[in-house]
């Protein structure tokens, strides 16, 4: 079994790309257990939680160390560094503060998800965006469902985005102050098809997260793809902090697939603050109610998750309308019932999330080391 001495020295070889030191110079190496059996446990310190690179400590730290002669398993865990040893670290680097990231004056990413299509979760993140931002919050919608972009147009917003000084895209503002970022925002034509598969929508998204100037929010909406596959890993890696809200309709083919959104969001370690259920019965003129997709489905998917159902949306033609013709509901008749429906889910989203500092603050620029930049065919954006 190696000594710590040696162990120590693995970790040297273990570099901060952002930084450009080793974290044991770093004083990022919170501790080390060694066990009979060969298994090594090792616990590194971050500078903050929801740091974009923490796979790639991860997965150093087990190559170097698993390297040594005697060492069976590597183990990995991850803490933060206190502000006192956050300052220690400026100081030694002679820095008056680390690097924030793109993401470092953002509140709440709220992942918004169902499993499958048709349940209506992009015309819900697109008024629920619009909803957080009449309740008094800074909200934005990143859309990150690449192949089936529709953000933009139920929020009404298009063209081409402006970089700013320090090379950052700067998000559309849609009606009500919303900013935007979608695919579409950097196509030739807004009916573009996307062919990419899985390493060209991790560069896509990574770049939407780490390249775009979001500013001060409240709240961040990512609008998923359907299903549980490449841009939900993504996210989950580059945001451990993310939450997820899971929409349903009431029908149980569509409550088992959201169930299963939410293993996956489990899986990865992310929490589920809640679920909505969309389409939950339509009221004909005359007064009568029918429940076309079935009913309770909602309320039974999330006393199974024991999470809150934060609330139910009848189907409405006004709403369909307004994501259509990008005139979100809840900004033209704030009265009509789905409008209604929809604040009172913005209200529970706010009562269930932290309203503190921000905590997500994603390293950038030289973290990205290694990571090819998302340019020519992966993004054509403005140089």
């Amino acid at each position: 079994m190696p000594t710590e001495e040696q162990i120590n020295e693995a970790l040297s070889q273990v570099i901060d790309p952002e930084l450009r030191k080793n974290i044991v110079e770093l004083g990022m190496v919170r501790s080390i257990e060694r066990h009979d059996d060969g298994h090594v446990a090792v616990v590194v310190s971050l500078t903050t939680a929801g740091c974009p690179i923490r796979s790639h400590f991860e997965d150093a730290v087990a190559e170097h160390v698993g390297a040594l002669d005697g060492v069976s398993r590597v183990s990995v865990s991850f803490d933060v560094l206190t502000p006192e040893e956050k300052q220690g670290l400026q100081q030694r680097l002679g820095r008056g503060a680390l690097p924030q990231g793109a993401l470092a004056q953002v509140k709440n990413v709220i992942c918004v998800g169902s499993g499958k299509g048709g349940v209506g979760k992009s015309t819900l993140t697109a008024n629920l965006a619009a909803a957080l931002q009449a309740e008094g919050k800074q909200a934005a919608a990143l859309d990150a469902d690449v192949w089936g972009y529709s953000i933009p147009r139920m929020l009404g917003v298009h063209g081409r985005p402006d970089i700013d000084g320090q090379r950052k895209i700067l998000p559309l503002d849609a009606a009500g102050g919303v900013k935007v970022i979608s695919i579409e925002f950097f196509l030739d034509h807004a009916d573009q098809a996307i062919v990419w598969r899985g390493p060209m929508l991790h560069k896509a998204i990574r770049q939407f997260l780490e390249d775009v100037a979001w500013g001060e929010l409240d709240y961040l909406l990512i609008d998923l793809p359907p299903g549980t596959g490449d841009v939900t890993m993504t996210l989950a890696q580059m945001l451990p902090q993310a939450r997820f809200l899971i929409v349903t309709t009431p029908q149980p083919a569509a409550q088992k697939v959201a169930k299963r959104a939410a293993e996956a969001a489990t899986r990865y370690d992310l929490e589920v603050v809640g679920i909505v259920e969309n389409m939950a019965g339509f009221t004909a003129p005359t007064g009568e109610r029918f429940t076309i997709f079935g009913e309770g489905g909602g309320r039974e998917l999330a006393d199974e998750l024991e999470v809150p159902l934060l609330g139910s949306v009848p189907l409405q033609e006004e709403l369909r309308l307004g994501s259509d013709e990008g005139r979100p509901l809840v900004v033209e008749d704030p009265d009509a019932a789905a409008a209604q429906a929809i604040r009172h889910v913005a209200r529970g989203l706010i009562a269930a999330t932290p309203q503190v500092d921000p905590v997500f603050q994603a390293a950038s620029g030289p973290a990205l080391a290694g990571v090819p930049e998302v340019t020519g065919t992966a993004l054509p954006m403005a140089p």
